[in-house]
């Protein structure tokens, strides 16, 4: 079994900064894929950005040019940087990863951005 454990989140006001973490433990072997979603208010969780084993990255086109999704691989762990938050950004962040026979979910940390 997997566990992942989230940091990182919290209030900062708009054009602000705040860095994510997401620890993974357990039976772990190999991550596949590490990525953040969100999900605010009234609306469907959305991927932000991911990473796959060979450091390719994905973003949605609302977070590119102010996320940054990186990875250590001796600490299974993947990080959010995030910069130039807007209140729109605004929501729950979960850390999803994949290895080769699970895929977990972290427990979610609220980021709120004030204007």
């Amino acid at each position: 079994q997997v566990q992942l454990v989230e940091s990182g989140g919290g209030l900062v006001q708009a054009g602000g900064s705040l860095r994510l973490s997401c620890a993974a433990s357990g039976s772990i072997g190999s991550i596949i894929v590490m990525g953040w979603y969100r999900q605010a208010p009234g609306k469907q969780r959305e991927l932000v950005a991911s990473i796959t084993s060979g450091s390719s990255t994905n973003y949605a086109d609302s977070v590119k040019g102010r996320f940054t999704i990186s990875r250590d691989n001796a600490k299974n762990t993947v990080y959010l940087q995030m910069n130039s938050l807007k209140p729109e950004d605004t929501a729950v962040y979960y850390c999803n990863l994949k290895g080769g026979w699970w895929d977990a979910w972290g427990q979610g940390t609220q980021v709120t951005v004030s204007s």
